[in-house]
C-alpha cells in the first residue's frame, strides 16, 4: 500500500471511498484531499464544520466547492491542503510540458498536493509511495489554461510558480506559494 493517496476535493466521494477502504482493511496509507483556491473543504475540515459556505467560487473546473458535499466524510481524511491556483495550472502545464500528456487543472492540483506530501515524508526522513489521479485529459481547455492570455486575466502569476516546481524537481523540496 502507498504511504498517501492525494486526491482532489470535488463532491468527496473519491475520498471517502479510498478512506473508507483504507479504514477498513487497516492501512497506514494516509488519504490527502488537495483542496484549489475558494473551495471549501480546507477551511471547513480545519474547523470540522459541515455547514460553512462560501461565496467565492474555485477557479479549478471539476474540483472545488462553495459548500461541504454530503459525500465528504471528515473521519477517514488525514489532512487536507490548500493549493494556489496558480501552482495548480503550472503544474498542469509542466506535466504536458514532461510527458505530453495534457491534463486540467485539477490534476495540477492534485500534482502539487502530492508535490507537498513528498517533500515532507523526505524532510522527515521517510519513504514509501506516494499516488495521485490524472483527472482528466486537457482537451477542453486550449482557450482557458493552456491560454497564456486567459490565465493573465484571472491575476495568475505562472512564474514563481513554475520556478517552485523546478525546484521540487531538482531537490524534492516543495516550499509551496
Amino acid at each position: 500500500m502507498p504511504a498517501a493517496v492525494v486526491v482532489g476535493a470535488g463532491t468527496g466521494g473519491t475520498s471517502a471511498t479510498i478512506g473508507r477502504y483504507v479504514r477498513y482493511r487497516g492501512h497506514d496509507t494516509e488519504v490527502i484531499v488537495a483542496d484549489s483556491e475558494n473551495s471549501v473543504f480546507f477551511p471547513a475540515w480545519t474547523a470540522r464544520d459541515r455547514d460553512m459556505r462560501l461565496d467565492a467560487a474555485s477557479k479549478i473546473e471539476g474540483i472545488g466547492r462553495p459548500r461541504m458535499e454530503p459525500s465528504f466524510l471528515f473521519e477517514v481524511v488525514d489532512e487536507v491542503l490548500p493549493v494556489a491556483d496558480a501552482d495548480s495550472v503550472a503544474a498542469m502545464r509542466l506535466l504536458a510540458e514532461t510527458t505530453s500528456h495534457h491534463a486540467g487543472a485539477s490534476t495540477g492540483t492534485n500534482l502539487v498536493g502530492a508535490f507537498t506530501v513528498i517533500s515532507r515524508m523526505r524532510a522527515a526522513g521517510r519513504t514509501g509511495s506516494v499516488v495521485t489521479l490524472i483527472c482528466d485529459q486537457g482537451r477542453r481547455y486550449p482557450t482557458t489554461y493552456y491560454d497564456d492570455d486567459w490565465v493573465a486575466a484571472q491575476g495568475w502569476d505562472l512564474t514563481g510558480a513554475r520556478g517552485r516546481l523546478e525546484q521540487f524537481l531538482a531537490t524534492g523540496r516543495w516550499d509551496g506559494a
